[in-house]
């Protein structure tokens, strides 16, 4: 399945498939999270509300 079609499920609120999209991510979620080396759990909390967030408003440009 391609990740356009993934992301479209996503938006309409289908959770395995936004479970899908975080699994894609996660790497760079984690990533992300570490401050100083050290992993930071609300930090990597935040980051999956603005992915959340980031699938619900996101607009296909045409």
């Amino acid at each position: 399945m391609e990740f356009e079609e993934i992301l479209f499920r996503a938006k309409q609120g289908e959770k395995v498939a936004i479970k899908q999209i975080l699994e894609m991510i996660r790497p760079m979620l984690v990533r992300n999270a570490l401050v100083e080396g050290v992993f930071d759990e609300d930090l990597y909390q935040e980051l999956i509300l603005e992915t959340l967030k980031c699938i619900r408003y996101f607009r296909k440009l045409e």
